[in-house]
């Protein structure tokens, strides 16, 4: 059943593989898929969705064990994917939509748009679907992981400790093939990059992790020449501390009116 709150904001709930993912449309104009990443919401992503949603028919969602989603018996990057699909399939638009991915959501647009080719407009890509060059964690970073993945379990409660730390492990082995996703994908393609996904300290593990955050985007642009990028001067944060900026550049660079 569809509910339309005093927004205007329809508010739905798909249910598939024994998860219940409760989605939300509204605005006007070109249809756009926002995908939200591990430990993010689509209500963490309020101020970005009410922007693009100016001039778009947006439609957002929360991944298993996210926000009010129902938690799941297994989280991975195949079961996340299936959501993704799910909604997407559940979904009545009047054209393909755009789909716009955060972190692991911009990962999982990859995949799905290069398994099914013309259900969608175009890719925009938020600080993730990095071919990395090398490992993004190696043993060294294992032991610190581990510590933001229990305060992130402890923030969100559905998914464990345990869980965030493999799929973080996971996230790296799918990062070290996805550059076999994109050679089957035939639309326009943008990314908007963080210059500082590790934030900005000069100590640690933060500069390894920039760089090469960087060195996977120049692969990528390196290989596909036909993919644009934007940089903002930022962390992963980007979404919440620049959303003004991100919709901004997805509006004026990948979905025109």
């Amino acid at each position: 059943m569809t509910v339309r709150n005093d927004s205007g904001i329809q508010c739905f709930t798909v249910r598939h593989d024994g998860v219940s993912i409760p989605v939300s449309r509204g605005g006007r104009g070109r249809p756009l898929v926002l995908c939200p990443g591990l430990n993010c919401t689509q209500a963490d992503l309020y101020e970005l969705v009410s922007l693009l949603r100016r001039d778009h028919d947006v439609v957002t969602f929360d991944l298993r064990g996210h926000g009010l989603a129902s938690p799941a018996e297994r989280y991975s990057f195949d079961a996340f994917l299936g959501d993704l699909v799910a909604v997407l399939a559940d979904l009545d638009l009047p054209s393909p939509p755009v789909l716009v991915g955060y972190s692991l959501g911009a990962d999982l647009a990859v995949h799905y748009a290069a398994a099914h080719p013309g259900t969608i407009a175009g890719l925009v890509l938020i600080d993730g679907a990095n071919p990395l060059p090398e490992p993004f964690l190696t043993d060294a970073d294992l032991s610190e992981f581990r510590a933001i993945a229990e305060a992130e379990a402890a923030r969100h409660g559905s998914l464990t400790a345990e869980d965030i730390f493999g799929l973080g492990k996971e996230m790296d082995v799918v990062r070290g093939g996805i550059l076999d996703r994109y050679q089957q994908i035939d639309l326009p393609v943008h990314v908007i990059m963080s210059t500082a996904i590790a934030g900005d300290s000069l100590e640690g593990r933060a500069p390894r992790h920039n760089r090469l955050w960087r060195a996977g985007v120049e692969r990528l642009m390196h290989e596909q020449p036909h993919i644009s990028a934007d940089w903002i001067d930022a962390d992963h944060r980007l979404v919440f501390t620049h959303a003004p900026d991100v919709a901004e550049i997805i509006r004026s660079r990948l979905a025109p009116c």
